[in-house]
C-alpha cells in the first residue's frame, strides 16, 4: 500500500510523523522529571536530572544521599514502569482494534487483562507450578485461556464486532469471579488485601527489574508490530482485503494477538489490571495522525506513556499519604471519555 503514495506525500509524512515523535519524547522526559518532585521530599526538577546524569557516569548530582536513594531507587522506576505500562497497553489496544475492526476493542473490555489476573494470582496464592512457573508465566496463560474463551464464544454466537466485545464482557466477569473466589477461599488477610489492591492496578514496590522486563517485551512488542504497519492497514478493510493484497491473514493475526496477549500478561505481572489506557488513547492518537498505523503505533505508545504517568502522579500523591490504585483514577477518566466513542460512533450511522 505504501508503494502507491507518492515519494513527496511519503516523505512529507514521515517528517510530520518524526515532528511528533521528537515533541513527544521532550513531553515524555519532562512528564517524568516533573512527575517524580512530587512528593513529600523536597526535590526539584534539576535535583532529578542531576541524580539521573549521576548514576548514568555524566556528571555528580550536588543531593543528599536520601534524595538520590528516592529518586534513582523509589520515584523513577516507578514512574518509568508507568510510562511503559502506559506505552504497552495503548500499542495493545491499537492492534486489538485494528485486527478485530472494532473501536470498542482493548485488552481490558475483551477479558485479556482479567484472564491475565487470574493466572497470575493462580501462581502467587495458589502456588501453581511449584515454584517452576514465573508471575508473568502464569499470566500470559491466562491472557491466552481468556482470549481463545472470549473468541469462541464469540464464533459461537455467529462473530461480528458487537458480539466480540459482548463476549469479552463475559469473559472479563467469569476470571473477575475466579479470580476473586481464589483470593477469598484461599489467601489469609494480609494477602488478601495487598492481591485486591495489585489487581485495581499498583505500581507500588517497582524495581529496575520490573522496568527492564517489562520495557524489552513492550519495545520489542513495538518494532514487530511497526514492521507490519502495512498489513494492519489491511486489516482495516477487513480479511478479504488483506489477502488480496498478499497478506497471510491467519498467520499474521495469530502472531499479532500472541504479541498482544505476551505484552498484556507482563504488565499485568508487573502493575496489575489497569483499564480504559488501550481503548481511550488510541483514539486519540488517530484525532492527530490519522489510521496510518506507521504513525499511529508509536503516537499511540508515547501517548498512553505520557498519560500513564501524570495519571500515577495523581493517584500517589491526591490524597496523600493513602494512595488510589491506578486502575481506579483509569476508569474515573476513561469511562467519560469512553461515552464519547460512543456518541461519536452512534453519530457515524
Amino acid at each position: 500500500m505504501g508503494a502507491l503514495t507518492p515519494a513527496p506525500a511519503r516523505r512529507g509524512a514521515s517528517a510530520v510523523l518524526a515532528g511528533y515523535l521528537l515533541a513527544g519524547l521532550v513531553v515524555l522526559a519532562a512528564s517524568i522529571a516533573v512527575c517524580i518532585t512530587f512528593g513529600p521530599a523536597d526535590l526539584s526538577v534539576p535535583d532529578v536530572y542531576a541524580v539521573v546524569l549521576e548514576h548514568l557516569g555524566l556528571g555528580q548530582a550536588q543531593v543528599s544521599r536520601i534524595k538520590d536513594g528516592i529518586v534513582w531507587e523509589l520515584r523513577l522506576p516507578r514512574t518509568l514502569l508507568a510510562a511503559v505500562c502506559g506505552a504497552g497497553l495503548a500499542l495493545c489496544g491499537t492492534i486489538m482494534q485494528s485486527l478485530l475492526r472494532n473501536p470498542l476493542a482493548d485488552p481490558f473490555v475483551l477479558g485479556i487483562s482479567s484472564g491475565a489476573s487470574t493466572g497470575a494470582v493462580l501462581v502467587v496464592v495458589l502456588g501453581v507450578g511449584a515454584g517452576a512457573v514465573s508471575l508473568s508465566a502464569g499470566a500470559f496463560g491466562g491472557a491466552l485461556v481468556s482470549f481463545a474463551l472470549v473468541m469462541l464464544l464469540a464464533a459461537g454466537a455467529g462473530g461480528g464486532t458487537s458480539r466480540v466485545v459482548l463476549a469479552g464482557v463475559a469473559g472479563t466477569q467469569l476470571f473477575s469471579a475466579l479470580t476473586s473466589f481464589i483470593v477469598i477461599s484461599s489467601a489469609d488477610a494480609e494477602q488478601t488485601r495487598g492481591v485486591l489492591f495489585w489487581l485495581l492496578g499498583s505500581l507500588s514496590g517497582t524495581d529496575w527489574t520490573d522496568v527492564v522486563i517489562c520495557a524489552s517485551v513492550t519495545l520489542t512488542g513495538l518494532v514487530v508490530c511497526w514492521t507490519q504497519a502495512s498489513a494492519l492497514d489491511a486489516f482495516t478493510f477487513g480479511d478479504s482485503s488483506a489477502a488480496a493484497l498478499g497478506i497471510s491473514v491467519r498467520w499474521v493475526r495469530v502472531a499479532l494477538f500472541g504479541i498482544t496477549a505476551l505484552i498484556t500478561a507482563v504488565l499485568v505481572s508487573a502493575a496489575g489490571a489497569i483499564g480504559f489506557v488501550g481503548l481511550v488513547l488510541p483514539h486519540a492518537a488517530r484525532l492527530l495522525v490519522g489510521p496510518g498505523h506507521r504513525s499511529l503505533l508509536p503516537v499511540a505508545a508515547l501517548a498512553g506513556a505520557i498519560f500513564l504517568v501524570w495519571v500515577d502522579a495523581l493517584a500517589r500523591t491526591f490524597f496523600a499519604p493513602a494512595e488510589i490504585p491506578i486502575g481506579v483514577v483509569t476508569a474515573l477518566i476513561g469511562v467519560p471519555a469512553f461515552a464519547l466513542i460512543l456518541f461519536r460512533m452512534r453519530g457515524r450511522r
